[in-house]
């Protein structure tokens, strides 16, 4: 049993209860669910340590929730879940992952036309059922048929974010192991895709059986696809695939750079060795019978008469050429981030405090951040008026005082209206360090008018910052339609910094980021963290941002405070 595992039960509870009209204890299974996730240990080895004891001093987590927790761990199975699963049998997580449906609308369409699954809601929409009920009609019809087409566009896709912490600790245990002289993810997960459909694993070992047995004891998996001396593929608990592949260590470095992919980058790389007198594979550079390199990637890359091509690069998006001519972009280095200029707290939709995500902030090596909590049309959340962002302003600098060695900046997530307004007025903008700006609502404008909408926002004095340019939230929804184009030909003009978002959405996507690179214009790498765990998020902000050839100097934040302030309006 997984924390990912426990946290989702309780979130499919939440959603069940408020279908059910369930006051108050939707948002106490959320909390907790969000609580067991950010978990940096083992829930059921916790309990197993410490009793209920150590469940009860889990933040978010109740006494009840706690003996629920307990008659998981002890049974694997949760009564709550179970009667409410049959109380109302509908696929919940599935029809909520439809961007626009909710758990009430998921009861009203279970109430009148049955509604249990995805495929129920297709063929109902199609036939012009669900317009028929009250308070639908046929936009939301049209909009719930779009939304089920990018949900079945998405299946069997993992968010970078959410595999890699697994695929993390796999490693290092395998790494650790006396058994494991080396290990590896290779594929998607080495290339630091936003998505990954599966995780391949390479190692080395003098004893490819007694490994792959330590591996098997290691993941939890519902099927073994196949298993041999060498490699072996299973499929997780967790819901994806895992093949691990014993590589001889004479071989490793040509075996890694194969199983890493891309395909495209492969073919490419193949069929110039080829014009070279040479053939490649995952065994080895070869001319004729003789192998000329293998052991590492720099040796094949070098021997073909290039240098090593970081493996974000990978994509036959023309690195190889570059690579020929000695052009390739020197990527930004992980680690190099100095700040994080989008950061969310309790005075909205945060989990944490001001003080305690500046001091986890701290603890992870930034020397800046901003506050950009939401303000006034995103009121779902509290956002802030003018008189509460003043408020704000004077809580940073009492935490400012109490917090030393890193700089706690005043700004904003400034709401653009649907005109291309903002919702702050000028006069309190001016008073704020970092001026964020980001689209939430009207998000299915026609190209044109959204277009128009951004660049007005984009042109005002002091906007420094487009927040998540495109709208995209990976998995669960499309980007909006933009001339992204003339977005990044206004931010050229107007000096506005265009955000990498690196949360779930991804947003920049890499072929825009290097569309900005190429335009030169200025970008920020933010993690648009509302918890302090989600400041980590910043490393696949990096892994984007290299994959879009961006560099150091393209990134504002990776620059001391002072010439960061200089790069904004």
């Amino acid at each position: 049993m997984s924390n990912k595992e426990l946290a989702s039960l309780f979130s499919r509870i939440a959603l069940y209860l408020e279908i059910d009209d369930v006051p108050f204890k939707p948002q106490a299974y959320e909390r907790a669910s969000g609580a067991i996730e950010s978990l940096p240990e083992s829930i059921k080895e916790m309990y197993e340590r410490g009793g209920m004891q150590a469940l009860d001093q889990i933040p978010g987590v109740g006494r009840g929730i706690a003996e629920k927790i307990q008659e998981y761990v002890k049974t694997g199975k949760m009564k709550e879940y179970e009667r409410l699963r049959k109380k109302i049998p509908v696929d919940i997580e599935e029809l909520t992952s439809i961007e626009g449906v909710g758990p009430k609308m998921v009861r009203d369409l279970y109430k009148h036309l049955n509604i249990r699954t995805l495929e129920d809601l297709e063929k109902a929409a199609k036939a012009g059922k669900v317009r028929a009920l009250p308070h639908f009609g046929e936009k939301t019809e049209q909009n719930i048929l779009q939304g089920i087409d990018f949900v079945k566009r998405s299946k069997g896709r993992w968010l970078l974010g959410n595999i890699y912490p697994y695929v993390e600790d796999l490693t290092r245990k395998l790494q650790d192991s006396s058994l494991v002289q080396r290990a590896v993810a290779a594929g998607s997960i080495r290339r630091m895709k936003e998505t990954v459909g599966d995780v391949d694993m390479l190692v080395t070992t003098s004893k490819p059986e007694k490994a792959i047995e330590y591996f098997l004891s290691l993941v939890p998996y519902e099927k073994i696809w196949g298993k041999g001396a060498t490699k072996v593929s299973v499929h997780t608990t967790e819901g994806f695939d895992i093949d691990m592949r014993v590589l001889p260590e004479e071989v490793f470095g040509a075996g890694l750079q194969y199983f890493t992919g891309s395909k495209e980058h492969n073919v490419r790389l193949r069929t110039y060795a080829l014009s070279k007198g040479y053939k490649l594979s995952e065994y080895g550079l070869f001319r004729g019978k003789k192998r000329v390199a293998c052991r590492t990637e720099e040796e094949v890359y070098q021997a073909l008469g290039m240098p090593y091509i970081e493996p974000e690069l990978r994509e036959d998006q023309g690195e190889i050429d570059k690579a020929l001519v000695g052009k390739l972009p020197k990527v930004i280095p992980h680690g190099s981030l100095r700040g994080d200029l989008q950061i969310q707290t309790d005075w909205t939709d945060g989990k944490d405090s001001i003080e305690t995500m500046a001091k986890e902030a701290k603890r992870q090596g930034l020397e800046y951040i901003v506050i950009t909590d939401h303000t006034r049309d995103v009121a779902m959340v509290g956002g802030l008026d003018e008189k509460k962002l003043l408020s704000q302003m004077r809580e940073i600098d009492r935490v400012q005082k109490k917090v030393s060695d890193i700089k706690i900046l005043k700004g904003a997530e400034v709401n653009i209206r649907k005109d291309g307004s903002l919702d702050i007025a000028d006069e309190a903008l001016a008073k704020l360090d970092v001026v964020g700006i980001s689209v939430h609502y009207n998000t299915k404008m026609l190209k044109g008018d959204m277009t128009k909408r951004i660049v007005r926002a984009m042109q005002n004095p002091h906007a420094d910052i487009l927040f998540h340019p495109t709208g995209r939230i990976l998995l669960e929804r499309d980007e909006y339609e933009v001339d992204i184009e003339k977005v990044i030909q206004t931010a050229r003009k107007t000096g506005t910094v265009l955000e990498i978002n690196a949360s779930k959405r991804h947003d920049l996507k890499d072929t825009y980021i290097r569309k900005a690179v190429e335009a030169e214009c200025k970008m920020a790498i933010d993690s648009d963290a509302h918890a302090a765990e989600h400041i980590g998020y910043l490393k696949y902000g990096i892994a984007q941002a290299r994959r879009g050839w961006a560099e150091r100097e393209d990134i504002v934040n990776t620059y001391p405070l002072e010439t960061m302030l200089s790069f904004l309006k």
